[in-house]
Formats: C-alpha cells, sequence, structure tokens
C-alpha cells in the first residue's frame, strides 16, 4: 500500500503473503539453485506430453457439444410433427441430456488436466524428488507388508499347533 505525504515522498508499506514467509524461511527465495534459467527438462516433458492430451479432451468437449446441438435442432422439429409419439421424444431428449453431461464431463477432464500441469509447474518439483518419494512409500508398504505376513504366519503355526495337541487329546483318550 502506497502514500503520499504532503511533501510528495512515496511512502511503501510491504504486505506479506503466507507463502512468500513460509519461502524465504525454508530458504528457497535466497537459494540460487531454485532460480533457475529456465524450465526444466521434466517440465518441458510434461508440457509436451499434457498439451495435447488436455487439447484433445477441451476438442471433444467441443464436438460433443456441437454434435448435441445439432441434434437437438434435428429433434426439435420431430417433437413437433410427431407429438403425440412420445417414447422417440423420451429417448431424444434421454439422448440430448447424456450429449451435455458427457461434454461437460470431456471439458471438466481438460480443465483439470490443465490446472494440474499448472500446479505442477509451480511447484517446480522435478521426477527425481518424486521418484524419491515413492521409493519410499514403496519400501515403507513392503516392510509392513513383511510385518503382517510374519504375524499371519506366527498365527497358523500358533493354531496348528494348538489344534494339533487338541487332536492328540481326543486320539488318546
Amino acid at each position: 500500500m502506497a502514500t503520499r505525504t504532503p511533501t510528495q515522498q512515496l511512502q511503501v508499506h510491504p504486505q506479506y503473503h503466507h507463502g512468500f514467509e513460509a519461502g524465504v524461511k525454508a530458504g528457497h527465495y535466497n537459494n540460487p539453485s531454485h532460480h533457475a534459467a529456465g524450465p526444466s527438462a521434466t517440465q518441458i516433458l510434461a508440457i509436451i506430453t499434457l498439451l495435447p492430451v488436455c487439447g484433445t479432451l477441451l476438442g471433444l468437449a467441443g464436438i460433443t457439444l456441437a454434435g448435441t446441438l445439432i441434434g437437438l435442432m434435428v429433434a426439435i422439429p420431430l417433437f413437433l410433427l410427431f407429438s403425440p409419439v412420445i417414447v422417440p421424444a423420451v429417448i431424444a431428449i434421454g439422448l440430448a441430456v447424456t450429449g451435455f453431461l458427457t461434454s461437460g464431463a470431456l471439458g471438466l477432464s481438460g480443465l483439470s488436466s490443465l490446472s494440474w500441469l499448472l500446479d505442477y509447474l509451480r511447484q517446480g518439483k522435478s521426477v527425481p524428488e518424486q521418484m524419491v518419494w515413492t521409493k519410499r512409500r514403496m519400501q515403507d508398504a513392503v516392510v509392513q507388508l513383511g510385518q503382517k505376513t510374519k504375524d499371519v504366519g506366527q498365527t497358523i503355526q500358533n493354531t496348528a499347533q494348538d489344534t494339533g495337541k487338541d487332536q492328540g487329546t481326543w486320539t488318546t483318550a
């Protein structure tokens, strides 16, 4: 916010945002490696991969919308000519609603893909960082699975021993 005093001096009152303060505390804004000269290879690859997907989904959404509108324009005169026949009208309305819903779903898919791409680029995470995180998660899952398998094996062994003892008492009696 800037205000002018009667002597025409400019006073600046900075307003900090939470993201900026957190970045300064974490050292991101003072870290020269954080300010790269341009996008990384993984970011370029993500853009090259996702832009055709987003474009295709948005194109399909537009084509579906156009087809639905054309179908509706063809169906309205048929409604007027064949108004006593209600079953085709219900079918046509159902197809029109399905077309609008499909168009909306494809459009939302394309826009959400674009949103994800922008968030991915803003975060600046590289693929190796994500791979390390995924590798740790997989190692944790394997350790947990191994522990559960060991516990289940121990339970089965104890149950088998108890059953063997019980059967042994029945055979001797």
